[in-house]
């Protein structure tokens, strides 16, 4: 087909080829044009199917008026969730439910619904709340396996950080097993750090794969100025799968034990103890019937140690946290070799692990 050379037919007839190309693209064809990549695709699926399931968390606690008497409804703070099962079961972080008189559940219809604590897990930073008269037709999270998680990974993070709801942000697996201090001064270990921003209200939401499995719930930042900075933390679901069926039938996690009290991290310190020393055996339990004593007052009154604890299966021992990790790797019914100092002397007991009272 003849094109003229001159400038102006030239310009013409471009506009004319492309109004036909336009008219003959149908209304269905459009998503076609938007040139978006298999991974804007993947990342735009799995928030479609997976926000349904991520709600809002608020806590707050009541207040007396000074002037006028009146009880007041104050906002301690607020975070992120997930629904567990259709049963109105929600997964968030102990610290955002901690010291909370009043709870109270959004989910992404906006609609607001009061929720009960049913069991905590100060020490992997978890709790699970039931939501009263839930909703049918819940949403719920698949569960993935974090073992199977490698650096470089992708991972995307549904929260309401700043309290503005339903915020994604992508990122990778940026390291495994690291670990982070969790309320009442115990270390979560096997953590997933995370470049995908994560700002605080983003505590106790999910962390996701490519697949749109759960892989991790979001509960820290590394951050100077308090806003993300690239490095974000994540209990990974394992520890999840763990721990939430526990709360939900005994309301806390059960761990091994030997039938022991022991002296705290604080006085250890304060004496320059090493190793952790038995305060008492309690009589029937594993620890004294196999012979480790406690401590006790001799006749002039002073405190005298008995058997302090310096390794668990070899590995030592130096604060509560290094204690209760080395019973959590065990299961009731496990023998332990527990190796202590009293006096000048070493001993070493095999001591066969209970279920906790």
């Amino acid at each position: 087909m003849f094109i003229s050379s001159h400038p102006t037919m030239r310009a013409l007839w471009y506009c004319f080829a492309l109004a036909l190309l336009a008219a003959c693209v149908r209304a269905e064809d459009v998503d076609y044009l938007s040139f978006a990549t298999e991974d804007e695709t993947n990342t735009t699926e799995i928030f479609r199917k997976a926000s349904p399931a991520v709600v809002f968390v608020t806590n707050s606690t009541l207040r007396r008026n000074f002037f006028s008497l009146d009880i007041m409804e104050i906002p301690r703070g607020s975070g992120t969730g997930f629904v567990w099962d259709k049963n109105g079961l929600v997964v968030t972080n102990f610290h955002v439910i901690s010291g909370a008189q009043k709870l109270t559940v959004t989910l992404q219809d906006r609609s607001e619904h009061a929720a009960q604590v049913i069991g905590v897990a100060p020490e992997k930073d978890l709790a699970v709340l039931r939501i009263e008269d839930p909703p049918d037709n819940l949403a719920t999270l698949p569960l993935g396996d974090s073992s199977e998680l490698t650096v470089g990974r992708k991972v995307l993070a549904i929260g309401n950080p700043f309290g503005l709801d339903t915020t994604l942000t992508t990122g990778i697996v940026s390291a495994l097993g690291r670990e982070i201090q969790a309320p009442g001064n115990r270390r979560i270990r096997g953590v997933i750090q995370t470049d995908a921003a994560i700002n605080p209200g983003n505590s106790g939401g999910p962390l996701l794969n490519s697949l749109g499995q759960l892989v991790g719930v979001n509960a820290a930042i590394y951050s100077p100025s308090g806003a993300s900075a690239g490095i974000g933390f994540a209990i990974p679901v394992n520890t999840v799968r763990d721990v939430v069926p526990q709360l939900i039938s005994y309301g806390r996690v059960l761990r091994p034990m030997i039938g022991v009290e022991l002296a705290s991290d604080r006085w250890v310190k304060r004496y320059r103890i090493e190793g952790l020393p038995v305060v008492q055996a309690y009589p029937g339990l594993p620890a004294a019937e196999a012979g480790i004593s406690g401590a006790f007052r001799n006749a002039r009154g002073e405190v005298v140690l008995g058997d302090i604890i310096t390794h668990i299966d070899d590995k030592p021992i130096r604060s509560q946290d290094d204690y209760f990790s080395a019973l959590e790797a065990r299961d009731p019914g496990d023998t332990i070799k527990v190796t202590t100092r009293i006096s000048d002397q070493t001993r070493s007991y095999e001591i066969e692990l209970i279920e906790s009272q």
